[in-house]
């Protein structure tokens, strides 16, 4: 029998049921992420979800594999790391 999450709180540490390519950009803010996948190693600038707007940290050499990040915005600016892909 198949596991139900229809009524679960999404976490940056549980399960996603849905996802999307990111494409960086310094002015378009993402839906409320659990986690972002990383398909390529590199740099990767966010901000995360109770930063405030503008505000940025930037991580570097983010290995390949699963983010545990609560992200509202992936910059095009400093942004290294390609094939991002937003799991919600």
């Amino acid at each position: 029998m198949a596991t139900d999450f229809s009524t679960e709180t999404l976490h940056a540490d549980g399960p996603a049921s849905d996802g999307a390519a990111v494409t960086p950009n310094d002015s378009t803010d993402l839906s409320y992420t659990s986690k972002l996948y990383i398909g390529g190693t590199g740099n990767l600038r966010v901000t995360l979800r109770d930063q405030a707007d503008g505000d940025s940290v930037t991580l570097s050499a983010v290995p390949v594999g699963f983010l545990p990040l609560l992200v509202k915005r992936v910059w095009a600016t400093s942004t290294t790391a390609t094939n991002i892909v937003a799991l919600y």
